[in-house]
């Protein structure tokens, strides 16, 4: 029988089991499960006082935000993550269609959810957790069971509308069962903690360390740009991060050789990990696994991964330069479709099984997003599509020496004189070439000409390297981009992946 534990239990139960192994390590303070699990009581019991099914929480990496998500859950309640950064109006937007009803936040967080004259943009009470952990030792009641999400992460949508992704206690079991054998997380793992609450591999950082036993370790703002110092200082035994990290870390030398000896397991998602950024890291964590994960929101969190052979010698050399995804994990379904709906060696890859949300909160979201059981596109009416049904993430993928490798996403291809392009495939041979870091193009409009591409570069522009011709080795003639832009560094949105909207806006919109 499929494993559908409340996800508040993967901690509840270990606090009952190891109550005195330390749950909970911030620069500040370490907290024990008996310690964490007392907090969380106290919330609850003063959370319990509301009748909101559905429950905000707006936190900046503060002790409470790690109560308040707990006591939302303890209850039996969904908890709506939102970020304290994000616009007034996205926040409002996020909260009103998931139809929260009360909004926990911390005191540096709570002034970003009213508006400029001190009014609640929404009739929604906010509740300072600081408040509720100063409140006496409390019991919560017994949890509600009723059938709801236990959470709602809020993804972009293509028209500008967020869209809600609701996970069921189901969805996060299969995962995080799958995940604490994978990654070999046990009793004495310390964990990164280096995703918000409102990018959903902080419930891999969160629920897969708790329900192992481990020690989740929060580091200060200052050490994800230290991540050698972060892991060896707070001896780290498991690194989980979007592959942004590593070149951040390059670009202020602070990934040594050597550097991050102790690290058992580092496994990179969130964005493609090339080669050579896996190149970096292993030399710095020599005695390290290095994974690199795939998955989107609505198929909980991770859906495939691809382990590299302890040996570089005998690392794959993708078409592409990035490490693969690797194949889908056993307890799900997966296939991979041409344009035709055919199963091909490059396609679609689309995904059904346990992890598999049952789709958006808003009915119109799932439009064009699914497949039936044979494979023919349809389009629920619904917002609930049946357990059979494939999603389909959007991402063409390539299978190469019997795994998956990711190419970028389908709603990015471009036409340059009739012909179909894929910007992954020009940003990937330019990553190829001498002196470039990193690599984003965009295809920029000409009036009655169509378009031509632009590229965006990191990296070192004064090597003098003749980058059309070295892009020309690798590509169509009409897939040479005709502009270059080198910048210091790509800007990078809430969730440390590369903000292409205010890229374009950049380097496009504006004309640089």
């Amino acid at each position: 029988m499929p494993d559908a534990r409340p996800l508040y239990d993967w901690f509840g139960a270990t606090a009952v089991r190891t109550p005195d192994a330390v749950a909970l390590d911030t620069a500040e303070q370490r907290l024990t499960y008996a310690e964490l699990a007392g907090l969380v009581e106290r919330v609850a019991a003063g959370l319990a006082r509301h009748d909101a099914a559905t429950v905000g929480l707006c936190t900046s990496g503060t002790l409470g935000g790690y109560v308040g998500y707990l006591a939302v859950l303890r209850l039996g309640r969904t908890v709506v993550p939102v970020n304290p950064r994000s616009p007034l109006v996205r926040n409002r937007s996020v909260l009103e269609q998931a139809g929260a009803g009360l909004v926990l936040a911390d005191g540096p967080s709570a002034g970003a959810l009213r508006s400029a004259d001190g009014e609640e943009p929404w009739a929604m009470p906010i509740r300072l957790l600081e408040e509720l952990l100063q409140g006496p030792p409390a019991t919560a009641p017994a949890p509600d069971r009723t059938d709801r999400p236990a959470y709602i992460l809020f993804t972009s949508g293509s028209t500008g509308e967020p869209k809600g992704v609701p996970i069921t206690d189901a969805n996060a079991a299969a995962f995080l069962g799958c995940a604490i054998d994978r990654y070999e997380l046990g009793p004495d793992s310390r964990v990164s903690q280096t995703f918000s609450f409102t990018f959903d591999p902080s419930v891999l950082d969160l629920f897969a360390t708790w329900g192992a036993g481990g020690t989740l370790v929060v580091p200060e703002k200052r050490e994800l740009l230290i991540p050698a110092t972060y892991a060896r200082r707070r001896a780290l035994t498991h690194w989980f991060s979007v592959p942004s990290v590593i070149t951040l870390a390059q670009r202020y030398r602070a990934l040594p050789p050597g550097g991050l000896p102790d690290l058992r397991w580092s496994v990179f998602m969130g964005e493609q990990l090339t080669l050579d950024q896996a190149r970096a890291w292993a030399a710095a964590a020599p005695r390290s696994v290095i994974a690199n994960a795939f998955g989107p929101t609505e198929l909980t969190v991770l859906c495939a991964d691809y382990r590299l052979p302890a040996d570089p010698r005998d690392w794959p050399d993708t078409s592409n330069g990035t490490v693969p995804i690797g194949t889908v994990f056993p307890h799900l379904d997966a296939v991979l479709l041409d344009g035709n709906g055919r199963p091909a060696d490059e396609g679609e890859l689309c995904v059904r099984g346990a992890q598999r949300f049952g789709g958006y909160l808003l009915a119109d979201h799932n439009t064009g997003r699914f497949l039936g059981p044979a494979g023919a596109p349809v389009e629920p009416t619904a917002r609930q599509v049946p357990a059979d049904h494939w999603y389909r993430p959007g991402d063409r993928v390539t299978r190469e020496q019997g795994v998956l490798v990711h190419q970028g996403r389908l709603d990015r291809q471009v036409k340059v004189r009739g012909r179909r392009i894929e910007l992954g495939e020009v940003e990937a041979a330019l990553r190829r070439c001498p002196g470039v870091t990193e690599a984003v193009v965009f295809d920029v409009p000409r009036p009655g000409e169509g378009v031509h591409l632009r590229a965006v570069l990191t990296g070192d522009a004064d090597r003098g390297v003749d980058l059309r011709g070295e892009v020309a080795r690798l590509v169509p003639d009409y897939a040479v981009p005709e502009s270059y832009v080198w910048l210091p560094q790509l800007p990078l949105n809430l969730s440390g992946k590369v903000d292409h909207r205010a890229l374009r806006h950049a380097v496009v919109d504006e004309g640089c």
